[in-house]
C-alpha cells in the first residue's frame, strides 16, 4: 500500500492523437478532461528521474562541503603529513561513501521522496550506519583516522544533506500547488467514500495528485456525462483497469467497498501491473497509521493487528517532563517579549492584560486558559450579535474582522502572539505544547462520541488540527485531525507539529 503523494510536470493541453496507442483502442477523452489530452504516463513522469538525480548531486555537493570544512578545522591549510594521510583520503573519499550509503539506505527510492518523514529517517538511519562502519573499520585495521574529523565531517554531513532535501521538497511542494509536476488519479469506491476523499485530495494539492475522475456502483464505461462531487464518473468497479487504460492513469485509490473484496482486490492488482499505475488502497481505519499497525501472520493468514495507544506510563510522563520543561525555558527565554507585550496591551486600551477563559481540558476537567487580551472589555456580550457572521465550521465562531478586536489584538492574532500565555497553562499541567484545540463547555455539548476521544490526552496550544487550516476546515475534518492526533501521538508526531507551527506563525497565517 502506498501513500497518497507525486504528480507530474505541467499536464498539457494539446488535442488528442486520432491514432491507437500501443495496440489499444482509439482514446475517447471525455470533454471534462480537456487538460489531459496529448500527454501520455512517461511524458508525465519525464521528471521523476531528474529529480532523483539532482537530489543525488545534491547529497554529494553536502558531503564535499561537510568533508572540506571538517579537513579544514581540523588540520588547516598546512601541508599534509603522513599521520594526516588517512583522514585526507577519507576527506577524499566522503562524497562518494556518502552517496553509496544514502544508496544502501533507498533513500533515493521515488516511495520515500517527497511526502512523509521516510525520506529524512533513512538519511539519517544511513548516517549513523556510516559512522559506526567507520569506527568500526578504522579500529580493525588500525587507520589513525583524526576523530576530530570524523565527529565533524559526518554530523555536518547529515544535517547539509537533511537541509538541502527539505529545501528541495519545499520547492516540489510549492510546484505542485500551483498546478506542476502532477499526476493523474481515479478514485475507485461509492458516493460518500469518492467525496470524503477528493476533498480530502484537494487540501492536500501539495501532494500531486489530479483526480480526472471515479469509478463507482452503476457507473458505465465511456459515459463520462454522468459527473458526481465535480468529476466524471468514468466506469463502474469492473471497469477500472479498462478506464486506467483509456485515459493512462497514473494512480487508482480505492475505498473500502463490499464489492471490492480480498479476491476482487487480488485481480485488480494482477491486472494493474500490466499498466504503468500504482494502486492505493484505503483501509477501514484510515486514522489509525504508523507504529500502531502491524502486519503479523494468524493462522496462516497476513492481518492487520492494530495496538492499543500508550496514552499511559513512561511515554505520558516522558511528554509532560518535556512539556513542562521546554514551557518553562521558554518562559524564560521571552520573558522581555511577554512583558513589552502585555505593556503594549494594558496601555493602548482598557481591561487587562490577560484574558482567561474556562476551557475542558483532560478527561473532562475544566481550567482557566490565558491569553493576551485581543479584544474590548464585554466582547463576550457582543457574540449572539455577530453569530450570524461567523466564518467558523458551523460549531466554531470565528470571524476574520472582527469588530471587537483591538488595533494591537489584530497584530497578535495574526502572528499568534496572544496565545503565548499560555505557556504558564503548561507549566501548571493544564495544557502540553501539541494536543487537541482546547474546547469551551458550550462545545463540549455538542459533541458526538467520537468527538470525546480528544479527552484522553490534555489540549495543546497548537496541534495537527491548528496546521491543518483550522476554522477553513469543516467540523468533521476537525474531529478526524483530533481523533487521529490521540490515536497516533508519538513525540516525533509532535515535534513535526511544532515545526509546522513555526512556520506558520512565521509566514503570519498562525496556527
Amino acid at each position: 500500500m502506498s501513500v497518497l503523494g507525486e504528480r507530474h510536470e505541467v499536464i498539457g493541453h494539446r488535442r488528442p492523437s486520432a491514432t491507437r496507442h500501443a495496440g489499444t483502442e482509439s482514446r475517447r477523452w471525455p470533454s471534462a478532461l480537456p487538460w489531459l489530452r496529448g500527454e501520455g504516463t512517461v511524458a508525465r513522469r519525464a521528471w521523476r528521474s531528474a529529480y532523483v538525480r539532482r537530489v543525488a548531486v545534491v547529497d554529494t555537493m553536502a558531503a564535499t562541503v561537510a568533508a572540506l570544512v571538517a579537513y579544514l578545522v581540523r588540520f588547516g591549510s598546512a601541508g599534509t603529513s603522513p599521520s594526516e594521510q588517512p583522514s585526507l583520503l577519507m576527506a577524499t573519499l566522503l562524497p562518494v561513501v556518502w552517496v553509496g550509503a544514502m544508496l544502501a539506505a533507498r533513500s533515493y527510492e521515488e516511495r520515500f521522496l517527497w511526502v512523509g518523514p521516510e525520506e529524512f529517517r533513512r538519511v539519517f538511519g544511513a548516517a549513523v550506519l556510516l559512522l559506526a562502519s567507520v569506527g568500526t573499520v578504522s579500529w580493525a585495521f588500525q587507520l589513525e583516522l583524526a576523530r576530530g574529523f570524523v565527529v565533524i565531517a559526518l554530523p555536518l554531513a547529515t544535517v547539509l544533506t537533511l537541509l538541502t532535501r527539505y529545501g528541495q521538497r519545499a520547492w516540489l511542494h510549492r510546484r505542485r500547488a500551483e498546478g506542476q509536476f502532477q499526476q493523474t488519479a481515479i478514485i475507485v469506491g461509492h458516493r460518500s467514500g469518492v467525496a470524503a476523499l477528493h476533498a480530502q485530495i484537494d487540501r492536500e494539492a501539495y501532494h500531486g495528485y489530479r483526480v480526472i475522475g471515479s469509478c463507482m456502483p452503476g457507473g458505465r464505461l465511456a459515459d463520462v456525462a454522468t459527473t458526481f462531487d465535480g468529476l466524471p464518473v468514468l466506469g463502474g468497479l469492473d471497469d477500472v483497469v479498462e478506464v486506467v487504460r483509456r485515459y493512462e492513469v497514473d494512480t487508482v485509490a480505492v475505498l473500502p467497498s463490499p464489492e471490492l473484496d480480498g479476491p476482487a482486490l487480488r485481480r485488480l492488482g494482477w491486472e494493474l501491473e500490466e499498466t504503468r499505475a500504482e494502486l492505493l488502497l484505503a483501509p477501514a481505519v484510515t486514522e489509525i497509521v504508523g507504529p500502531r499497525v502491524r502486519i503479523r501472520p494468524v493462522c496462516g493468514l497476513p492481518l492487520l493487528h492494530m495496538e492499543r495507544p500508550e496514552l499511559r506510563g513512561l511515554r505520558r510522563v516522558t511528554k509532560e517532563t518535556f512539556d513542562r520543561t521546554a514551557a518553562a525555558l521558554g518562559v524564560l527565554v521571552i520573558l522581555p517579549v511577554l512583558v513589552t507585550l502585555g505593556l503594549a496591551v494594558g496601555l493602548t486600551s482598557r481591561g487587562g492584560v490577560f484574558y482567561r477563559q474556562e476551557r475542558v481540558g483532560r478527561d473532562g476537567q475544566t481550567f482557566p486558559m490565558l491569553k493576551f487580551r485581543t479584544m474590548v472589555p464585554g466582547a463576550d456580550q457582543m457574540l449572539s450579535d455577530l453569530l450570524a457572521r461567523s466564518d467558523g465550521n458551523g460549531v466554531l465562531f470565528k470571524m476574520k474582522d472582527d469588530p471587537r478586536t483591538t488595533r494591537v489584538g489584530r497584530f497578535l492574532r495574526r502572528y499568534s502572539l496572544d496565545e503565548l500565555p499560555q505557556l504558564f497553562n503548561v507549566v501548571r499541567g493544564d495544557m502540553s505544547l501539541v494536543g487537541p484545540r482546547p474546547p469551551l463547555q458550550s462545545e463540549v455539548e455538542r459533541y458526538g462520541f467520537d468527538m470525546h476521544r480528544r479527552f484522553l490526552v490534555k489540549p495543546g496550544i497548537t496541534g495537527l488540527w491548528q496546521v491543518s487550516g483550522r476554522s477553513d476546515l469543516s467540523w468533521e475534518d476537525s474531529v478526524r485531525m483530533d481523533v487521529r492526533y490521540v490515536e497516533n501521538w508519538s513525540l516525533t508526531f509532535d515535534f513535526m507539529i511544532l515545526w509546522k507551527t513555526l512556520g506558520a506563525v512565521l509566514r503570519g497565517t498562525g496556527c
